[in-house]
């Protein structure tokens, strides 16, 4: 028995696996920067509010992509 059980419905679509990975790199990216910029404002307070900014812009991106991909019919 394997540790991790295959998905019900593996993706056929390499376009939609693309996006399936370009998802969880914008939320991670976007969450690791917000909380980098969060730990830079005490020193650097425009720097890291900028970071603050870009890296919620960039993990709500990931967020509305997930809603799109929900969208997307994959036949087989």
């Amino acid at each position: 028995m394997a540790f991790f059980k295959p998905s019900a419905d593996p993706v056929s679509n390499k376009n939609v696996a693309r996006l399936q990975a370009l998802i969880w790199v914008l939320i991670y990216g976007g969450l690791l920067t917000l909380v980098l910029g969060l730990s830079v404002e005490r020193v650097d307070d425009a720097i890291g509010w900028s970071m603050v900014v870009a890296g919620g812009v960039i993990a709500a991106v990931g967020f509305v992509l997930i809603y799109v991909r929900s969208r997307i019919n994959v036949g087989p």
